[in-house]
Formats: structure tokens, C-alpha cells, sequence
């Protein structure tokens, strides 16, 4: 790598994974890595961070830390979300991650989150606007409506992490823990109010990248062929029916399906299939892009 053109390295630091995109000055893509590390499991219950997810967190920041420092990038911003915002150790841990990355993360609102998500969604999508951007995070959802840019957006903290330590901690789960996650969902989506109809609905982040790359039939995941893709409500019910009957490791062992993301991906489905409801539509086309893109952008727009 020629160390003079790379730019900037952005981080999001998720309730269920943590990602890391390095870009050089021209905005072409140098580093690009995502691993789960279930940040936010259990603080829905006690508000603090797990010892090993941190743990898990930071030696993935050591990770980064090294290609950040081999990529030779000057400019590093992280961002934190939905489990840091609830966290109390949450300014602890960023901290920690700080004397790692040489930045401390940002904490950004529901709001911002929303935002950015949108920004990052739309921009490498073909579809007409108005846009809804939906996208399912470890401990919130995000719903966010616009054309070329937001007019409404809104925050719920339900993720697909939150809803299995919530509803769905047996796997596979009874009838009983299915219909309870799918009715509390239902409610806490109840004050989504969207103020059109959109056009095209655009599912953003891993529930629905890893559903369409199941959906595809993929042997291993291929980022190319899941941008764009179309996912229905119908495969999703489809899928919940199929992983409601699996394990685990059984889950895990799908092609395409990042192992570590086996425990939440049932949750993820049943979010995936009552948000589409709540957005009145039966398809909606999977983005690879998002908050972290949109982040990216902007650092560089800043020069």
C-alpha cells in the first residue's frame, strides 16, 4: 500500500459488532473488517458491560489499532451506539479504547445514528425516492424516512441483541418465546410514524446483509452479491420457521452466516419481518452501506 494516499480510518462500535473501514484520499477502500463481538450482551439487564465482550472489544481494537498504523491513516473517528448509550462503564470502556486507537469514540444519539444510516444506505442504491432505511442493530432499530435527505427518523431501542436476551434465550425457542418476541416487538414499533410512503425500502446492516446471503443460497458470504439484493417478507417468515427449529451451532453452521452472529440472527429475522410490516411493504433491497460509510464520507469531506 502506497502509505501517502491513505487518508482516514473510521470505527462503529455496535451492540452486536464493531467495524473498521480505512479509505485512502480519493475515498477508494483500503481496509474493510467487521467482527462480532456482542458488545451489548446482557446490558439490557444490568446496564454495564460484560468482562468478556470488553475484552472481546478490545483485542479487536488492537486489531484495528495495527491496520490503522500500517495503513500509515492520520485521521481516525469512532463512533459508539445503541449499548454504549445505556452502558454505565460505557465511558470506561471508551477510555480503554482510546489509549488503543489514539481517539476516543463518540457516543452518538439515536438521532445521529439514524442519520447517518440513511446517508450511507441511499448512496449506492438504485430505487426511487421517497427512501425508508431500516436498519436493525444489536440494541436498537432505526427507522429513517427522505429523499435526498432525512425528514423523519426515529430510534427504538429494540435490537436483535436486546430481544434475545429479552425474549428468545432458548434455541431453539418455544412457540411461547416467539410469540412474546414478535407481540413485544410489535408494540415497542408501535410509535413509528412515518410520514409518507416510500418508494423504496432499503434494509440496512448485518440482520438483513446475512438473511439475503442466506437467501441467495451463497456457499460463504460475498459482500457484491448481497448489495442489492431483494428480500422478501415472505423468505423472512421462512426463515424464522427454519431457524426457530435450529440450535445454535446448529445455525451457525449455515453457509454464509458469520457464526458469530448464530444467537441473534433469529431475533434479527423476527425485527426484520415487524419492521417490514410496520413499513407496509413485502420486498425490500439490502444495502452493504451505512453508518460507517457515511461517517467516512464526511471525514474526508472535512479534509
Amino acid at each position: 500500500m502506497d502509505r501517502a494516499n491513505v487518508t482516514i480510518a473510521t470505527i462503529d462500535i455496535g451492540s452486536n459488532s464493531v467495524r473498521l473501514l480505512i479509505l485512502d484520499n480519493t475515498g477508494s477502500q483500503l481496509v474493510r473488517e467487521t467482527n462480532v463481538t456482542a458488545l451489548g450482551r446482557g446490558v439490557d439487564a444490568t446496564h454495564r458491560f460484560r468482562d468478556d465482550t470488553v475484552a472481546a472489544t478490545l483485542d479487536v481494537m488492537r486489531e484495528y489499532a495495527v491496520a490503522i498504523d500500517a495503513c500509515g491513516a492520520t485521521r481516525v473517528h469512532a463512533v459508539a451506539t445503541s449499548a454504549s448509550r445505556d452502558a454505565e462503564n460505557g465511558e470506561e470502556l471508551m477510555a480503554s479504547i482510546a489509549s488503543i486507537v489514539g481517539t476516543e469514540p463518540e457516543i452518538i444519539s439515536g438521532t445521529d445514528e439514524a442519520e447517518l444510516s440513511f446517508e450511507g444506505a441511499t448512496s449506492h442504491i438504485d430505487g426511487e425516492p421517497p427512501y425508508l432505511v431500516i436498519d436493525i442493530g444489536g440494541g436498537s432499530t432505526e427507522f429513517v424516512y427522505g429523499n435526498t435527505k432525512p425528514s423523519y427518523s426515529t430510534s427504538i431501542d429494540i435490537g436483535s441483541v436486546r430481544l434475545s436476551d429479552r425474549y428468545l434465550p432458548d434455541r431453539p425457542p418455544t412457540s411461547r418465546q416467539l410469540q412474546d418476541a414478535a407481540a413485544h416487538v410489535d408494540a415497542e414499533l408501535s410509535t413509528v410514524e412515518l410520514p409518507g410512503v416510500p418508494r423504496t425500502v432499503i434494509g440496512a446492516a448485518g440482520t438483513f446483509t446475512s438473511l439475503a446471503a442466506i437467501d441467495l443460497g451463497l456457499a460463504r458470504y460475498d459482500r457484491d452479491a448481497v448489495h442489492g439484493a431483494a428480500v422478501t417478507r415472505s423468505s423472512i417468515r421462512g426463515w424464522i420457521s427454519t431457524f426457530s427449529l435450529l440450535t445454535v451451532e446448529e445455525t451457525a453452521a449455515i453457509p454464509a452466516l458469520d457464526p458469530k452472529r448464530a444467537p441473534v440472527i433469529l431475533a434479527g429475522a423476527v425485527l426484520a419481518d415487524r419492521a417490514a410490516a410496520v413499513a407496509e411493504t413485502d420486498t425490500l433491497v439490502v444495502s452493504e452501506y451505512g453508518l460507517l460509510n457515511a461517517l467516512a464520507t464526511r471525514l474526508l469531506a472535512d479534509g
